[in-house]
């Protein structure tokens, strides 16, 4: 699998100036926001999306039921859905390792949900100045040290195309296993990805990266309609109502396919419904196994215009991107490990918002 800091020829722009002539070092620390032996102003590289000119952030207190507590909330309402369904309290197993690859080795400590702008920032049409880093992200959620892992839009800026971003980083030991998928000659590719900058929109959960107690959920066979997050979510909603609960982690799609979307670049008309963004995406079939990124699900949006559901993928033979749900549900398998959030931050909302382009 490919990077695209590998490349011989870097086509990319970083506020107007080839990255080419930064050399690959001093490229990779101003990607990763390590500026301390890269002088920006000399290659007038500019932010322009600035902190400063975000709209305000605001956060709001979820509910936080145990771990045991969610379990049995999950093992009675999920019944319908899948023909086998397991919720338990267990040890994070470690991330960094085979089948899961993290950056971080756990999904625990100091847990919480950080939804950065939105699609009316792609939709219509996009915004290219809104441009966010990691590194803002969680300074703004008060997390500087914090481990992501989530969905989002890679940085057009850097790749050279809108693209599927499968955040992954861990900014204590500023090691980056983040992927992202684009389309190239027609067909979606999936590549490394050695930046914490990311463009537009972005769902992450944010936490310590260390190991602790999480919710495991083991199911197979899905019977009903609803995708393996969304039955999670539905079974949350059922059972705390207005109490908003929220849980980011990752789950692997061990059996089975799944229907994923790669955006392509930018549409040069606007888009205005969820039909023209059908239209607009490529949708494919994927194979397991499938390592998902789930960076918002949240049980009941408290008026923060939050994306209750928001889940990439990616693996180790090519294919990733933005999760729909599995096409194969007599055999699919699901094991997935979840943390619950104390707070979720709305980061950067768009002041004129809508529903297009959030399945």
């Amino acid at each position: 699998m490919s990077s695209f800091l590998d490349e011989k020829v870097l086509p990319y722009v970083l506020g107007g100036v080839a990255v080419g002539a930064l050399g690959g070092l001093a490229l990779a620390k101003l990607m990763a926001k390590d500026t301390s032996s890269v002088e920006i102003k000399a290659f007038g590289v500019v932010d322009p999306n600035p902190r400063s000119g975000w709209t305000p952030t605001k956060t709001g207190t979820m509910h936080t039921p145990a771990l045991s507590e969610l379990a049995s909330v999950l093992n009675e309402g999920m019944v319908e859905d899948f023909k086998s369904i397991k919720a338990e309290v267990v040890h994070c197993p470690n991330m960094q390792e085979s089948p899961f690859n993290l950056a971080a080795p756990g999904i625990c400590g100091s847990c919480r949900l950080a939804d950065v702008g939105g699609p009316p920032y792609l939709i219509p049409t996009v915004q290219r100045d809104k441009v966010y880093n990691l590194v803002d992200i969680a300074a703004e959620i008060k997390l500087p040290d914090a481990a992501f892992i989530g969905a989002g839009a890679g940085s057009s800026r850097l790749t050279g195309t809108n693209c599927e971003l499968m955040p992954n980083s861990h900014l204590a030991t500023h090691k980056i296993m983040t992927h992202f998928a684009k389309m190239r000659d027609g067909k979606p590719v999936l590549e490394r990805y050695m930046s914490n900058e990311f463009g537009l929109l972005g769902n992450l959960l944010a936490s310590d990266g260390k190991r602790g107690e999480v919710l495991k959920i083991t199911a197979t066979g899905r019977t009903s309609e609803k995708t393996f997050v969304n039955a999670i979510r539905t079974a949350l909603s059922a059972k705390y109502g207005t109490q908003p609960v929220a849980l980011g982690g990752v789950f692997i799609i061990g059996k089975g396919k799944a229907k994923l979307h790669v955006m392509p670049d930018f549409s040069k008309t606007a888009i205005q419904s969820d039909a023209e963004v059908d239209a607009w995406l490529h949708y494919y079939e994927a194979n397991a196994p499938l390592i998902m990124l789930c960076g918002s699900l949240v049980s009941y949006d408290p008026g923060l215009d939050l994306r209750v559901e928001h889940t990439h993928g990616f693996s180790e033979h090519g294919d990733g991107g933005h999760y729909h749900y599995d096409t194969t549900p007599e055999f699919v398998e699901y094991t997935g490990y979840f943390s619950v959030a104390e707070t979720v931050h709305r980061i950067d909302a768009p002041t004129a918002t809508h529903q297009v382009g959030r399945d």
